[in-house]
């Protein structure tokens, strides 16, 4: 908690501060109950990393965990054990958001649209992400994305609508891609763009009504949008539990009342995202509504 939310906090009485948590905690608790329309599925537990494989049992184990208050489940690779994923999802009856992981290494980039195409064509899949940020990150020309896209929506069954994942501002200025999608996959982080905390919520809004402004029609989907609960600051952005608590709630009410779909990012808290291939600082390893050690970080009951 920062000085100044701290401050503010320190200035209401024993009995508002009651108030306060005993509202938030109805709201928490409605959510729930309904459930939330998805969530980004973390697989990946302590001393694990990508390139490590996952066990069924592992992904059985978390799926189990929040399968009663989400509908949905984004997975983003089908390598190394995460093919399992869509396949425990729809065991669990969740549908699925499958991501073809695609990065600089070609024969990788490869398996993972076979495999795409292949749990597809076993019923496993609902929308299919060709990608995650390769644009961002620049690992693929927007040509040799297109190509993929272009591959994969001509081998997939046509009911199966495929998209790509990248932050909103790329919807704007890539529109072959945006041309490519059928449904547009974008992620909204206020807080990796520093925006402070109470307007958070209005800034992601935001974000998700300009990729609609381009979309011409199509679906928009909201990826990912999250909040972490510690490790420091952006900019004018800060982590803390209390800020991640009213993001998610915030976030996930507004979804609900305007029947938006979104999946918060993220399930659990993994600690390879401070370093490595990730590289987010102590803040990449808590963005999940469960810690670490997987326990829900903002209701005791669950």
């Amino acid at each position: 908690m920062s000085a100044r939310q701290g401050k503010h906090h320190y200035l209401l009485s024993d009995v508002q501060q009651s108030v306060v948590s005993d509202d938030l905690d109805a709201r928490l608790d409605a959510l729930l109950k309904d459930k939330m329309h998805g969530i980004s599925f973390s697989a990946y537990t302590e001393g694990q990393k990508p390139g490590d494989e996952l066990s069924r049992q592992q992904i059985e184990h978390r799926m189990g965990i929040i399968a009663p208050y989400f509908n949905w489940v984004r997975s983003f690779s089908t390598t190394q054990g995460n093919e399992l994923i869509p396949t425990v999802a729809k065991e669990t009856g969740l549908k699925t958001l499958v991501g073809a992981w695609l990065g600089t290494d070609s024969e990788k980039n490869r398996q993972e649209i076979d495999q795409l195409i292949s749990l597809a064509h076993q019923g496993l899949v609902d929308v299919a992400a060709v990608g995650n940020e390769v644009l961002y990150r620049e690992d693929l020309s927007e040509s040799e994305l297109l190509e993929f896209m272009a591959e994969v929506r001509e081998r997939l069954p046509a009911e199966i609508p495929i998209g790509y994942v990248d932050a909103y501002y790329e919807f704007e200025d890539r529109p072959r891609v945006t041309a490519a999608c059928d449904v547009l996959l974008t992620n909204c982080y206020p807080f990796w763009e520093g925006c402070a905390h109470p307007y958070a919520i209005l800034y992601m809004q935001d974000m998700f009504r300009r990729v609609q402004r381009v979309a011409n029609g199509k679906r928009v989907i909201i990826s990912e949008t999250g909040w972490p609960s510690a490790g420091g600051s952006f900019y004018g952005a800060e982590a803390s539990p209390q800020g991640a608590y009213l993001y998610f709630l915030k976030a996930m009410e507004w979804a609900a009342t305007e029947d938006i779909e979104i999946f918060y990012f993220s399930s659990f808290d993994e600690s390879w995202k401070v370093s490595g291939e990730a590289g987010e600082g102590d803040v990449g390893a808590h963005w999940g509504l469960w810690d670490k050690s997987e326990r829900f970080k903002y209701a005791s009951h669950l």
